[in-house]
């Protein structure tokens, strides 16, 4: 596809343009960054070299662990420039790249939190067919992911930035985007909203009767062990899936006025860097399996 733009690079206003706030916001991003990094890649690393934990269950937790890990990488680092004196500037070319890797992560957790949702009925539900169902082949479902991001990001080459090239965000997201563009936006605005509507409603869908199904089962379990290792092995994800979902569809339902945009901005915080690095805590602080493997390391190093 060929872009006849005249704007061959992008401004990026940032996340605040209140100066005594710079500095201050900088520093607790940059914490931010750091412990999404290493929380991650400890996690990553925990799982690839500890036998007893290659199962399905974190098969997808190390998914979930490499796509935030490579969502922070893509957004952060751009964003901190937003924080410094100078002019936050990005290439057309860059600011495309950054888009579709945006779309990307974003769709892949998704479906990976979707797929975790039906591993966890499984392992409750059926499981004796646990390692029959539940496969590696999964990771198919990030192909979907793919998708969505060529036609989010082949949509936008083909508008038009004539005028303006300041993006009211710290990332290039689509809204902020449209807004910029001279171009028609409607068939943007369509493809959008019927990529995001079947994302989210199926997602939803399965992730609902998935946990439907897991309260219906726990209630018919007798022992209080039984009832204790289903809420345990279920609550990180609901927490996962709480802070993720409902952040993100409150920017997409809510984004029409300018005053959306700016709350928009605060609240893709919470899914862009918020939850990327909740998420290793989250699935090691509650998770006996994965505190056991983290001690043997930690033991070592004491010696």
């Amino acid at each position: 596809m060929e872009n006849d733009s005249s704007v061959a690079e992008f401004i990026l206003v940032g996340l605040t343009n209140q100066p005594e706030l710079q500095i201050p916001l900088f520093f607790l991003f940059l914490v931010n960054y750091v412990v999404t990094v290493m929380g991650n890649l400890s996690l990553i690393n925990l799982i690839c070299l500890n036998s007893h934990l290659h199962t399905p269950m974190y098969f997808f937790i190390f998914n979930l662990s490499f796509i935030d890990l490579c969502h922070s990488l893509v957004l952060t680092p751009k964003m901190l420039m937003s924080f410094l004196p100078e002019k936050n500037i990005i290439s057309f070319a860059g600011c495309m790249t950054q888009l579709f890797f945006f779309c990307f992560f974003i769709h892949s957790e998704c479906y990976v939190l979707t797929a975790m949702a039906y591993d966890r009925y499984v392992a409750i539900c059926k499981p004796l067919l646990y390692t029959v169902v539940m496969s590696p082949q999964v990771c198919t479902l990030l192909m979907f992911g793919f998708a969505g991001a060529m036609a989010h990001t082949g949509d936008m080459i083909r508008l038009s930035f004539c005028d303006s090239n300041i993006i009211n965000h710290y990332m290039c997201d689509i809204f902020p985007l449209l807004q910029l563009s001279c171009s028609s936006t409607d068939v943007n605005k369509l493809v959008d909203s019927i990529i995001v509507s079947t994302v989210v409603i199926v997602s939803s869908f399965i992730i609902f009767i998935s946990y439907a199904l897991i309260l219906s089962n726990i209630i018919h379990i007798s022992s209080a062990g039984g009832l204790s290792k289903a809420f345990s092995t279920c609550s990180s994800h609901v927490i996962t899936v709480a802070l993720f979902y409902s952040s993100g569809m409150f920017i997409h339902l809510k984004i029409s006025s300018a005053d959306s945009v700016e709350k928009g901005k605060f609240f893709s915080v919470i899914y862009t860097h918020l939850v990327p690095m909740l998420n290793p805590l989250i699935y090691s602080l509650r998770n006996k399996d994965v505190k056991f493997a983290l001690k043997k390391p930690l033991k070592r190093f004491a010696n």
